[in-house]
């Protein structure tokens, strides 16, 4: 499982990189991204985001 980010709902407001405690999250050329190897899958930044765009996903 990994966190997934929507490119096209995320507005890059930086709200999920506020509340991640591992520093998993940036953002770059105004969209979020996620440092897998760094992501514990908390899920933290998921209600966190205010366009609905983070979510939990099974490997592809």
């Amino acid at each position: 499982m990994k966190i997934y980010i929507d490119k096209n709902k995320c507005h890059g407001s930086g709200e999920c990189l506020k509340v991640c405690p591992h520093g998993a999250l940036q953002i770059i050329d105004g969209k979020a991204v996620v440092s897998h190897d760094r992501c514990d899958l908390d899920g933290l930044c998921i209600p966190a985001c205010p366009h609905d765009a983070i979510n939990i996903v099974e490997d592809a």
